[in-house]
């Protein structure tokens, strides 16, 4: 098994962390189920409208919103919504991200979550369904990711554009509840270390695994954690 290594995600000065904790959740090796319910929305609702949301200038980056979407998983417990591109479209083909695509001129980020999030997978979310926001993430490729949480409601139906996705997960949130996530590695290229988060057989890496992992930092275990100190691999840098 490679190597794990933690390294302290402290809040910055001046920055406040009064975010509730999650009463049924606690990080250990064995993550307890957290529950898809009502009250996980009040919670998640609470931490969010808690966590003081860093953003960032857009200067020539190109502007992106992504979903972060809280949905129901196997057996009652709660997860979030993750798709891998399909092989035919033009930026990073196959990779694993979360939905999501550029913010029009004129268009709110909540709006272009919930839009980019019908287009690709079919599900449609009011302006209710949107929970909070997480920090702007600047990426190496050109873009600003802003990440809006939104709740999926009771019984969410996915419809897929094969065009954009060639599979869709509903992964469990205990996948990033344990003691050795995130895994972070050193590259010669940068002195930042490269986030990456376990998927099945597979990792996921910047910038979706930044934002994931803060997604469930801020929105399930309610913590404040930045994650602008973690690197892309160089592939995404494209």
């Amino acid at each position: 098994m490679a190597a794990r290594v933690r390294i302290p995600l402290g809040v910055p000065d001046g920055v406040a962390s009064p975010l509730r904790r999650l009463p049924v959740f606690e990080r250990s090796d064995q993550v307890q189920r957290v529950v898809y319910d009502s009250s996980l929305r009040d919670v998640v609702t609470a931490n969010c409208a808690s966590f003081c949301r860093v953003t960032h200038m857009l200067g020539e980056l190109r502007h992106a919103a992504v979903a972060c979407v809280v949905a129901p998983a196997a057996d009652t417990s709660a997860g979030f919504v993750i798709t891998r591109r399909s092989p035919r479209t033009p930026s990073h083909p196959g990779q694993w991200a979360l939905p999501g695509g550029r913010v029009h001129q004129g268009e709110s980020i909540e709006a272009a979550a919930r839009r980019e999030l019908a287009e690709e997978v079919g599900l449609v979310l009011g302006p209710e369904h949107v929970l909070g926001y997480l920090d702007d993430y600047p990426t190496r490729s050109g873009h600003l990711i802003s990440p809006v949480v939104l709740w999926a409601g009771e019984h969410p139906a996915f419809a897929p554009d094969p065009r954009e996705v060639s599979e869709l997960l509903v992964e469990s949130f205990a996948t990033l509840g344990g003691d050795d996530v995130p895994r972070l590695m050193s590259i010669a290229e940068s002195d930042r270390p490269v986030i990456q988060l376990p998927l099945r057989s597979t990792f996921v890496h910047a910038p979706t695994a930044a934002v994931l992992f803060q997604f469930f930092e801020v929105a399930i275990a309610g913590r404040t954690t930045r994650v602008t100190q973690f690197e892309e691999p160089v592939f995404a840098w494209r």
